[in-house]
């Protein structure tokens, strides 16, 4: 069982709003997850982005490997 951090898709039609989530990497993408460590919302001017570092940090030093786009969300905010 590999865990992975990654965007679960929230949201209407056409207004995307992102969590991002610790999950299990054979879960579906919206579906079961273990922990929400931030949120994405890319509509707003610039895209707003949080996050919870300790948390990251500690799913990290567990194994938890981030999806390129999260990685990159990560080193825009510096963590």
């Amino acid at each position: 069982m590999a865990v992975k951090i990654r965007l679960a898709r929230h949201g209407a039609k056409k207004r995307p709003f992102y969590r991002i989530v610790v999950a299990d990497s054979e879960s579906p993408r919206d579906g079961r997850f273990l922990e929400v460590v931030g949120t994405y919302n890319p509509l707003t001017e610039p895209a707003e982005v949080s996050f919870k570092p300790e948390r990251i940090k500690y799913w990290m030093e567990q194994g938890a490997i981030p999806t390129s786009t999260v990685k990159s969300l990560l080193k825009r905010e510096n963590l």
